[in-house]
């Protein structure tokens, strides 16, 4: 990859990073729609990888909010889930994983807009985690759905929870598309290349997270998963277009 491209692609990385630093997640919604305009090939896997670096600095810097309760029982829900989720990535296009994607995630945005909020139980919790892990997998989009679970939390407890999960998602996601077969050479040199703008995206939240409260952290994190959930359906329009 030219190194001009490589430059314009950190940008959206530093931004995620400094998304996933502030709220708990944000990685793929923020990074992956402009990746995959210029390599679909690149994604999920490179997110993927990045997330796990950006996952275990947060955790490691917000420990203390960790639920490890609640985090449990979203990671029961997530092993199965990635197992769908690189079978899925086996068998359908990229476009149509998108857009049931997408249109999950605005689905549940819209209804916690509206007022609702699901009661956080272990079965609520294991449910969100594998439609995070069958996401997470297919789009590297896999945030929205603890969002929508967990958006009443505390700053630190969000963050650390979420850290947590997506750590330890994150990397049952690549060992799954490892052995499925699913992760290309570029995918990995990629993903070193971005870990200086992702470290420095997270350096870059510890100023903002000052300033978050409760309420402002909802509404960023919903407002984040409507402009992933959007971005990824403008991608697919565009490639239509294009096609």
């Amino acid at each position: 990859m030219e190194a001009h491209v490589l430059i314009l692609l950190a940008i959206p990385v530093f931004v995620a990073a400094t998304l996933q630093g502030s709220i708990g997640f944000g990685m793929g919604m923020a990074s992956a729609p402009f990746i995959a305009i210029v390599d679909p090939g690149l994604l999920p896997a490179s997110i993927i990888m990045l997330a796990i670096v950006v996952s275990g600095t947060v955790l490691l810097l917000d420990r203390s909010g960790l639920d490890f309760r609640g985090a449990s029982w979203a990671l029961v829900g997530r092993v199965p889930g990635n197992i769908i989720g690189a079978g899925l990535v086996v068998i359908m296009s990229p476009a149509v994983l998108s857009w049931l994607v997408a249109l999950t995630v605005l689905g549940g945005i819209l209804v916690s807009m509206r007022g609702w909020e699901p009661r956080v139980t272990r079965t609520t919790q294991a449910i969100a985690g594998g439609m995070s892990g069958i996401m997470g997998t297919t789009t590297s989009v896999g945030g929205a759905a603890m969002s929508i679970i967990w958006q009443s939390s505390e700053g630190p407890k969000l963050r650390g929870t979420m850290a947590a999960f997506f750590l330890a998602g994150s990397t049952l996601s690549l060992a799954t598309l490892i052995a499925f077969g699913a992760i290309p050479q570029r995918a990995f040199e990629f993903a070193a290349w971005m870990l200086i703008p992702a470290l420095i995206g997270i350096a870059v939240s510890r100023f903002i997270n000052r300033y978050l409260n409760r309420q402002r952290t909802r509404v960023i994190a919903l407002t984040a998963s409507a402009l992933g959930a959007g971005a990824l359906i403008v991608t697919q329009v565009v490639e239509l277009v294009a096609s």
